[in-house]
């Protein structure tokens, strides 16, 4: 048995993997490079996107398990079809996210981000004046837009932590826990100085941010997003942006996953980018490397995965494995 590996995993996950399994990891995780190792593999383990056609070039794939949540990153349906069993890890690295989002709100509202590059070729004191623009957070209102495992930590910390007033969205509003108040989306974008997206991308999230909701936002509010990079329409984001009609953003996703050199993003003075890394810490690699180990070397043995994905295809391919063995 072979395993790909898209991306690297915690080397505790590897060494799982490696009592049973050869375990290879891919020499480039674009499209083609993913195509091109995944032809011989009997599972992969992936945080990035795979491509649409995947399922064609890796035709001996019998489980797929998403280093993380984003069901995006992997054609499902094709899946389904073939009867190849997909798991992810829901929560392994929430607290990390978390944590990303508080540094987020940190960052834009002392003007880290500005203040940090400029000191380095700018005079000191034209570089310390930059520091009459910061904000305190404590008095300021948080919105979180998908109050899942992320959201609750997110809020947790923002209410406990700084005294900040939090509001809360998701589908079952009632679900927002202890230390959110369940808000509308108008009511978050009109009344936030931050918006926190976490939601997942769905049909119904897909450029859930777009213009007319982004022309909602206050002037001075900020936008984080460490959700999926579609669930804002990026060039109402990117307009937004660069006629000042909110403060700024943070993000850790992109409509299209890399940002390719030219991108207009790169160009903001007003956005803090970074390359989809909120949940990577040490501690979560530890725990999702794991995770995805066992998943992955379950599924193969012929086990039901603990976090299946599209259950549907247990009948199938416990059928399959029957004509294998």
């Amino acid at each position: 048995m072979r395993v790909l590996l898209v991306d690297p995993i915690d080397p505790s996950g590897v060494d799982l993997l490696r009592k049973q399994v050869e375990v290879v990891l891919c020499k480039e995780a674009s499209f083609d490079g993913i195509r091109h190792d995944a032809h011989d593999a009997d599972a992969v383990i992936t945080r990035s996107r795979l491509p649409d056609d995947f399922f064609d070039f890796a035709k001996k794939i019998k489980a797929v398990t998403i280093h993380g949540t984003g069901l995006d990153l992997v054609p499902i349906l094709a899946a389904t079809e073939r009867g190849v069993p997909v798991a992810n890890i829901p929560g392994g690295n929430a607290q990390s996210v978390a944590e990303y989002c508080v540094l987020a709100m940190l960052t834009l509202a002392r003007n880290a981000f500005e203040i940090t590059t400029k000191i380095r070729t700018r005079p000191w004191d034209e570089t310390r004046a930059l520091g009459a623009m910061a904000h305190e957070i404590s008095a300021m209102t948080a919105g979180i837009v998908g109050v899942g495992e992320i959201g609750k930590r997110v809020a947790k910390i923002c209410r406990n932590g700084f005294g900040m007033r939090v509001l809360g969205n998701q589908r079952r509003l009632e679900q927002v826990g202890p230390d959110a108040r369940s808000a509308t989306l108008d009511e978050i974008l009109e009344n936030s100085d931050f918006i926190v997206v976490t939601c997942p991308l769905t049909p119904g999230t897909h450029h859930l941010f777009n213009r007319e909701r982004i022309g909602k936002m206050k002037s001075s509010a900020w936008l984080i997003n460490v959700g999926r990079g579609a669930v804002i329409d990026e060039a109402a984001l990117v307009k937004a942006l660069q006629d000042k009609t909110i403060a700024g953003a943070m993000l850790d996703v992109y409509e299209h996953y890399r940002l390719e050199p030219g991108h207009p993003l790169l160009s903001l003075d007003n956005a803090v980018l970074t390359p989809h890394l909120a949940g990577m810490t040490q501690e979560s690699r530890k725990r999702m490397g794991a995770a995805a180990a066992e998943e992955t070397l379950r599924m193969l043995a012929g086990e039901r995965p603990k976090n299946f994905v599209n259950p549907e295809v247990w009948k199938m391919f416990n059928e399959r494995g029957s004509e294998d063995r």
